[in-house]
């Protein structure tokens, strides 16, 4: 990789993501603004940034009002990233602070950036001492430190400004690489190259004329008129003007056939002495093209790119492409090397090294055929591996040759094979990350692309049959999960059979059981493959790979795997990591990992052969208790003060969490994970037993629904767990599903519906002697009948919810009641219990420091002083409480402050203002898929609207809020008629 091309020390990498490495090992930089911040410091080189100027370069115009505050985290955050040992207290190093404001030191050549204009500089200086092709060459390992679009995954208008004004930097010493080219005559390898670069970039005259030279020089003088009349026509439709003088004179040259621009002789670089190098074969050893090479085209102009680097500072490039076995690695080794081939005119050498037999080729024996393939007689060829590789280096030395080595088993293996010659390039293929074979570049193959996976299968089963049944083609590339070996499988056994429809494939791979015996066809198969991979597991990690097949989410922590293997932490990724180098497990994000969907169904074929049943049953019951542990932390801290935690049957251990922000985000990030173990048990269980971890860990899990990411995931998981808990006659788990499903019910406005789940909850309750809800059920009754404007028969809950709640000492949960309550008064006319009881309500909350109690209080006590005209008190409230929830991600509770501030403002006819929040609150609302408050917000941002003056759009909003209240059998559609009706009237 170009960020760690360096030995040793601290490495940082701008010219594509931002990244950096401490010995090789890259670290974690956390959330995109942490990185747009270094990216920030790296560029300035030093020079101190003060606060205000991060702040304006990473937010803009939207900073946060805490911005300073989140600056000074995320600062404090890389100096402990760059610094780990550094002793507490003790000054930084690295990232220091200058005045008020920081710089990063950096080591010498730790950027990429400086390595990049460093090898420009002595580009510049090798061409004007009169050595182009030396110019040339180091002007290409410099492009090669470009990973990709520059700054990638960094945010704010100073990355934005600093990754176009790099990309501008690359594509100008790109346009002179190619005058460069052109002068030492290299016209017909640059051919190619400039019909990218143009087709990227049309109205760059420079690089239009390069062609057009590049074009009358390989004799093709037609081509060469044709880039003109194309640019001139694309600068005229895009533009509106006509060719600059330069493009317009060299179009006058070639129509006049100047003999000044034929290409000038170059003699550069000639060996002082006079003697000709001595010849030896032109070995041309690789295996033939494939004809039906298939996309990756990014990835292999990335490889052309490297290999190109030739002569370079930093050595001999190598290219180390790992990935799953059938990801493609060969086919895409052979085909970047065939189109690689005119810029190693001494030839190729290739070697399949098996290094996932058990006929493994040692390194002296590979040596042996490429010597042999050099000329050297077999009886001259020395006997040990040192004698031969020197020889072999000694014969590549001044030559220009590509190195294929196929199957590698590690850099033992390699290393010895490797030219030690710059202008020499190696492509190394394994299935295991050579992290540790000097100077490669490490190339992590994925899967196709959806599109890239659909040509393959249409080149290879025929394209009229493939674009006949799209949709069903389609669903075959998905069921391969895009594995090029599986997709040329499934395509050649429908090539095969003429009478086989697209369609009939899906069927067959639908089932997983069948799924992998279905992807063989001759001596094609991929269990086959995958076996050679998993063959080569020690005990333990075959193990690992078999258990962590298990779980159905789409990923596992590491935490969550060290539970399913009954390990440490520390074992645990130890074990995943090796996992990972072996390409049999991905490691999407630090800390998480996943399986490719075929190697979870070969990982589960081989779990069902070699551990019984039971031993599933247990892994999976140590996964539920992990995340039911960790689910009640984090409960516990969003919700403090709540007794739903200290009720919860746990058993096992989990995570811990410092802030209610950090346990309300592992919810987040895990949600899909917790649902999948939650379906898994529920479709599992035959007991009680077995089926309450997953009732729990719904409850537990209550503070996600907050968030408004898993809605229906909370749908789908409470209907499972209550199915089965219906089945099997499990009240308790019963109970906790029918009160989480009340609570979604109630987030979708079906009010009826919650109000139907809440009463049997409260009646399982009751017949149980169940307490892990009972107050909660009693405070929802009360504002789910408030909802539906029954106050009365509210109020009459709410004082149930608190003699239950006084009952068992818990004043988070009176504190809870006479929050909620105080809109019950409200709608009763009621106006000073109202305020009192919200006041009394926030002191609770305070008192006893629950954050979370804190924000909602403030929410109803703003709309109270709202609704009482104290309008300025209530959007103090309702602005603190927005800070809170935006911070810990609640965006349920951040729209519905939005629009309660939109309503204040509109009382307090600051309408402009109004409409900002009240646009918030939509955008919110349509993001997580909130009808009802789509609608809230619809109807405050129609009467904001109408205060501007904007009656049409006025109209318009509400009518869209109508449609949404009347479908959800709102009271508020009611209303909105009533106002719709009088709009019309004003109108007329």
């Amino acid at each position: 990789m170009a960020g760690q091309s360096l030995e040793g020390g601290l490495r940082f990498a701008v010219l594509g993501p931002v990244r950096a490495w401490r010995d090789g090992q890259e670290l974690d930089l956390g959330t995109p603004l942490q990185r747009s911040i270094l990216g920030m410091l790296l560029l300035r080189e030093g020079r101190a940034v003060t606060p205000a100027e991060m702040i304006d370069a990473v937010w803009g115009e939207d900073a946060p009002p805490r911005a300073l505050g989140a600056l000074r985290t995320y600062v404090s955050r890389l100096r402990t990233v760059l610094e780990p040992d550094r002793p507490a207290r003790s000054r930084p190093e690295l990232l220091t602070s200058v005045g008020r404001g920081y710089a990063l030191r950096l080591p010498d050549g730790a950027l990429d950036l400086t390595r990049f204009e460093r090898g420009i500089q002595e580009a510049e200086a090798a061409r004007k001492a009169g050595r182009p092709a030396e110019a040339a060459r180091r002007m290409r390992a410099a492009l090669a430190l470009f990973e990709g679009e520059p700054l990638a995954g960094a945010v704010g208008p100073y990355a934005e400004h600093q990754r176009d004004r790099l990309a501008e930097r690359r594509l100008s010493v790109l346009e002179t690489l190619m005058d460069v080219d052109l002068e030492l005559g290299e016209h017909a390898a640059v051919v190619s190259e400039l019909i990218a670069l143009t087709a990227d970039h049309p109205l760059r005259e420079r690089l239009r004329a390069q062609l057009m030279l590049a074009y009358y020089r390989c004799g093709r003088q037609g081509d060469a008129l044709a880039v003109f009349t194309e640019t001139r026509e694309a600068l005229i439709e895009e533009l509106g003007i006509e060719p600059g003088p330069e493009l317009a004179a060299l179009h006058q040259r070639i129509l006049a056939a100047d003999p000044t621009l034929a290409a000038a002789e170059v003699v550069e670089d000639q060996p002082d002495e006079d003697e000709p190098l001595p010849e030896f074969p032109r070995p041309a050893q690789l295996p033939a093209a494939v004809n039906d090479f298939t996309g990756r085209k990014e990835i292999a102009g990335r490889l052309r790119t490297l290999l190109s680097a030739q002569a370079s500072a930093e050595g001999l490039p190598v290219a180390a492409i790992c990935g799953i076995g059938g990801v493609g690695k060969t086919a895409l080794a052979v085909h970047v090397a065939h189109s690689t081939g005119d810029l190693f005119p001494d030839g190729q050498l290739y070697a399949d090294l098996r290094g996932y037999t058990d006929e493994a080729i040692s390194p002296a024996s590979a040596l042996g055929a490429f010597l042999r393939a050099l000329g050297i007689p077999p009886d001259i060829i020395p006997e040990g591996l040192s004698e031969r590789s020197a020889l072999y280096r000694s014969l590549l030395a001044e030559r220009r040759v590509l190195v294929l080595l196929d199957n590698a088993r590690d850099a033992e293996q390699v290393s010895p094979l490797l030219p030690g010659s710059p202008g020499c390039a190696a492509i190394v293929t394994s299935r295991v990350k050579l992290a540790d074979l000097p100077s490669a570049r490490l190339i992590d193959l994925d899967v196709m692309e959806p599109d890239e996976a659909l040509s393959l299968f249409s080149a290879v089963a025929g394209p009229e049959r493939v674009a006949a049944e799209h949709g069903a083609a389609m669903d075959v590339v998905a069921a391969c999960g895009f594995l090029p070996l599986a997709v040329r499988i499934v395509a050649a056994r429908l090539a095969a059979r003429p009478s086989w429809t697209v369609a009939s494939l899906v069927p067959r791979l639908a089932d997983e059981q069948r799924r992998l015996d279905e992807l063989r066809v001759g001596n094609l198969a991929v269990e086959a493959t995958f076996a050679l991979g998993y063959g080569q597991l020690e005990a333990a990690q075959a193990r690992a790979f078999r258990l962590l097949s298990l779980p159905n989410g789409p990923d596992v922590s590491a935490g969550a795997a060290a539970a399913v293997l009954s390990m440490t932490m520390f074992e645990t990724e130890d074990l995943l990591e090796s996992l990972v180098d072996a390409s049999l497990l991905e490691a999407p994000a630090p800390g998480r990992y996943r399986f490719h969907g075929l190697l979870r169904l070969f990982a589960r074929r081989e779990l069902e052969k070699s551990e019984p049943p039971q031993a599933h049953v247990m892994a999976l019951r140590r996964l539920l208790g992990f995340y039911l542990a960790s689910a009640q932390s984090a409960h516990r801290l969003a919700y403090e003060g709540s007794m739903i935690s200290d009720n919860l049957v746990v058993v096992g251990s989990g995570l811990t969490f410092g802030t209610a922000d950090e346990a309300v985000a592992w919810l987040i990030a895990e949600g899909d994970s917790l649902f999948a173990a939650i379906n898994q048990a529920a479709d599992a269980s035959s007991t009680a037993e077995q089926l309450l971890p997953a009732g729990d860990l719904l409850v537990a899990m209550e503070p996600l629904l907050e968030s408004g990411t898993h809605t229906r995931e909370f749908d789908h998981g409470t209907r499972a767990v209550l199915a089965t808990a219906t089945r099997i006659g499990d009240p308790a788990s019963e109970l906790r599903a029918r009160y989480v499903l009340g609570r979604v019910l109630f987030a979708g406005n079906r009010l009826t519906q919650a109000e139907e789940q809440f009463r049997r909850v409260h009646e399982l309750s009751v017949a149980g002697g169940e307490k892990v809800v009972t107050g909660e059920v009693l405070n929802a009754l009360a504002v789910v009948v408030g909802r539906q404007r029954r106050h009365t028969e509210a109020l009459s809950w709410f004082d149930a919810a608190m003699g239950f709640y006084r009952e068992n000492g818990v004043p988070a949960g009176e504190a809870l009641v006479l929050s909620y309550s105080a809109r019950d008064h409200l709608g009763l006319g009621h106006a000073d219990d109202a305020i009192a009881a919200a006041e009394k309500g926030l002191a609770i909350f305070t008192e006893i420091g629950s954050g979370a109690g804190t924000a909602r209080a403030r929410y109803h006590l703003g709309i109270v002083l709202s609704r009482v005209g104290r309008l300025t008190e209530a959007v103090h409230h309702h602005a603190e409480c927005l800070a809170f929830f935006r911070a810990s991600k609640q965006r349920v509770w951040e729209q519905r402050v939005c629009s309660r501030l939109a309503e204040t403002f509109i009382a307090a006819q600051r309408y402009p203002d109004a409409v900002r929040h009240a646009e918030q609150a939509l955008i919110v609302s349509r993001e997580i898929g909130h009808p009802y408050g789509e609608a809230l917000s619809l109807t405050v941002l129609g009467n904001a609207l109408r205060g501007l003056g904007s009656a049409s759009r006025s109209t318009d909003c509400l009518r869209q809020a109508l449609d949404i209240f009347t479908r959800l059998g709102a009271p508020e559609a009611a209303d909105l008629r009533v106002l719709l009706d009088s709009a019309q009237v004003v109108e007329s």
